[in-house]
């Protein structure tokens, strides 16, 4: 045995690798993967089998009720009528009469200007309006003396027969005549100038006191007595009234997917930060059609009349209104929810779907999730106001009803038309999955 022959060992390293040798390996290494095939399809193939599970549905129910359709925007209140008190007058502040939040009444002194540069004009001016009126009487007096002249001188050239006084003498006894009349009509003029820089004068001494235009409340004040006001360009603004706050207006900004909607006439109500938990009643009586931008946002101008006689509101105070655009009365109503649910697959009760879940190849090789034709024919239906489906519970398991849904407030939607009653379950989501 220990003198072999080379020949001998060749030829037994050769039966070592014999491919039956390798075909023994491969069945020592399939036998650990056959029971790793075993324990996944084992679990797959009963949950396959196994159709004990089933979902815990949560439902809503279908009521009649009324439906309020509401568009929403913010703004702020404003007084009915604000007008801003100035001085076209230059000058010193003498007296202020009035203060914030007093009642005033049109005619009610406000302030005074320093008025004695104004009473000196006026006086100065009364000045000049004498002595143009005493140049008046002188003119007259000339124009009496010359035409007595000149009356006498053409007597005389008539009793004469022409003779006397010469025809120089007369044509300049009839030209002193006719400038005394422009004399004295120069006189009138100058006169009548003098008044009217009186009138002038004077109004300006009227306008140093600064009275209110309206019956109101002080809603602003920015002088105080000593201050110099000067009215070059533009009048200064001294006071700011406002007319009558029992009844104010809300000026608010309705958004263009809204403005259709929304018209003259139709009740709001709206919150203000002051008084959270009050609701205020209003109604709008303007919709402007001129356009704001605003970063790309276009809306327009909506304005709402508010009674104030509380008191409560204010100039200013920024407003959440809610507009009433459209009111259904008695209607069937269902839970928004209610259109948004979609069942799962395997309640669908799609034959080709259970028989694709069933599959245990399906399960070991899934496909794809595919698109949801179900949801995707709600969903445009929604969009297009057309059919949509809901679901109510039926053993267990959901059953479709197709109705046609009208207008929402957001949480509640109106039924068309459809098989829904008031009082049914419907289903509006998954609570819980059991086995």
């Amino acid at each position: 045995m220990s003198n072999m022959h080379p020949e001998g060992e060749i030829q037994q390293k050769l039966r070592m690798e014999d491919p039956s040798g390798r075909k023994g390996a491969v069945k020592r290494l399939a036998l650990p993967v056959i029971v790793a095939i075993i324990v996944i399809l084992v679990p797959i193939i009963w949950s396959t089998t196994n159709n004990a599970q089933s979902f815990q549905f949560k439902t809503g129910k279908a009521i009649s009720g009324d439906l309020t359709i509401t568009v929403g925007a913010t703004g702020n209140l404003e007084p009915r009528n604000q007008v801003d008190v100035g001085s076209e007058l230059s000058g010193i502040i003498r007296t202020v009469e009035v203060d914030y939040n007093d009642h005033v009444e049109k005619g009610q002194v406000l302030a005074r200007l320093d008025t004695e540069k104004l009473q000196s004009e006026v006086n100065n001016s009364k000045a000049a309006l004498e002595s143009a009126r005493a140049q008046v009487i002188q003119a007259q007096a000339s124009l009496k003396a010359v035409k007595a002249e000149f009356e006498r001188l053409k007597r005389v050239h008539e009793l004469s027969g022409g003779k006397v006084p010469s025809k120089y003498d007369l044509e300049s006894a009839q030209a002193s005549f006719e400038k005394a009349e422009a004399d004295l009509i120069r006189a009138k003029a100058q006169a009548s100038q003098a008044g009217a820089v009186l009138e002038s004068a004077q109004t300006d001494l009227s306008k140093a006191v600064i009275c209110s235009p309206i019956n109101g409340i002080v809603l602003g004040r920015t002088v105080e007595p000593g201050q110099t006001v000067a009215a070059s360009l533009q009048a200064p603004v001294l006071f700011a009234l406002a007319e009558d706050l029992t009844r104010m207006e809300l000026h608010v900004d309705v958004d263009e997917a809204d403005v259709g909607q929304v018209g003259e006439g139709q009740d709001a109500t709206f919150t203000v930060d002051a008084y959270p938990e009050q609701s205020f009643p209003a109604h709008i009586t303007q919709v402007r059609y001129g356009a704001t931008d605003t970063d790309g946002v276009i809306t327009y101008e909506t304005v709402l009349l508010v009674d104030n006689k509380d008191l409560l509101l204010r100039p200013g105070m920024t407003a959440t209104a809610d507009i009433v655009v459209s009111r259904v009365k008695d209607a069937v109503l269902i839970p928004n929810a209610s259109l948004r649910f979609r069942p799962p697959e395997s309640q669908e009760g799609s034959t080709e779907e259970k028989e694709e879940g069933t599959s245990v190849m399906s399960r070991i090789f899934p496909r794809p999730p595919r698109h949801n034709k179900a949801q995707s024919n709600n969903e445009n239906a929604r969009n297009s106001g057309g059919r949509q489906q809901v679901w109510r519970l039926e053993d267990g398991h959901t059953v479709p009803i197709d109705v046609t849904a009208g207008v929402t407030d957001g949480i509640m939607t109106q039924v068309i038309s459809g098989g829904i009653e008031p009082g049914m379950e419907l289903v509006v989501g998954i609570m819980s999955l059991k086995k």
